[in-house]
């Protein structure tokens, strides 16, 4: 999924700027292809093992000293709540072939159109979009400092993998962490406004990167981050403790 977004990026960054860099774009990308089906259905399921393996962690705990800990198990529920929830999109979306849910954007200006309705809906927009800023914050401390590290079955790899997978952690980790961090920045801006069509998806917060003074080569550098970190997935389904 990171590798189609990313791709989706940069080609909206070199001017295609009709494609669409989120997961429904993703979907469509993939549906156009030879064996789209056969695609679609493969990513589905490998979806719903994602959010299984998800929900084992949460009952059973996950690796390393503290995997049992009620803040891992959390952490664990929380994802499996997400990987269901993707995974139902796409499995829908490979059933229907007509559509993905619809964009990012859309769903993210509904989502806060409503939030904001309610008692206190500013303040819990607001607070939504400073917790999602302090995830990607996270998230890209993490893959800078390469907390990955811990995770990886350092010893079966060689000295030149190694490396190769250094390079696509944190790259890839830094540039998926700054697409999170952006994304809240948004969130609190349609918070404090009291305007839901501040807040922006993916597509929205990847294309927000060729609106500043850098240029479109901002958005290549964070869409290409984002294809490493699609890069560095795979390495991790190939030496990941579980």
């Amino acid at each position: 999924m990171y590798l189609l977004v990313g791709a989706l990026a940069l080609q909206i960054a070199f001017g295609d700027t009709g494609r669409q860099a989120d997961r429904g774009g993703a979907l469509q990308e993939l549906a156009q292809k030879p064996y789209g089906a056969v695609l679609l259905w493969t990513l589905g399921i490998g979806l719903v093992g994602m959010a299984l393996w998800r929900l084992s962690e949460a009952l059973f705990g996950s690796i390393g000293k503290d995997g049992r800990s009620a803040r891992k198990r959390l952490m664990a529920a929380v994802r499996f709540a997400f990987y269901v929830f993707v995974a139902y999109s796409v499995l829908s979306f490979a059933a229907s072939r007509h559509q993905s849910g619809g964009s990012s954007d859309q769903q993210s200006r509904d989502a806060t159109a409503r939030a904001l309705e309610i008692p206190a809906g500013q303040w819990l927009v607001g607070a939504a979009g400073l917790a999602v800023i302090g995830a990607g914050g996270w998230i890209a401390v993490r893959a800078v400092l390469r907390k990955y590290h811990d995770k990886l079955r350092l010893g079966q790899m060689s000295h030149r993998t190694r490396r190769l997978v250094d390079v696509t952690g944190v790259a890839g980790g830094a540039a998926r962490g700054l697409v999170f961090a952006v994304a809240g920045v948004f969130a609190v801006r349609a918070a404090i406004d009291y305007e839901p069509d501040r807040a922006k998806g993916l597509d929205d917060t990847l294309r927000s990167f060729a609106g500043t003074p850098l240029g479109p080569w901002l958005l290549v550098c964070v869409a290409a981050g984002l294809v490493l970190f699609g890069v560095f997935s795979f390495a991790m389904a190939r030496w990941r403790r579980v």
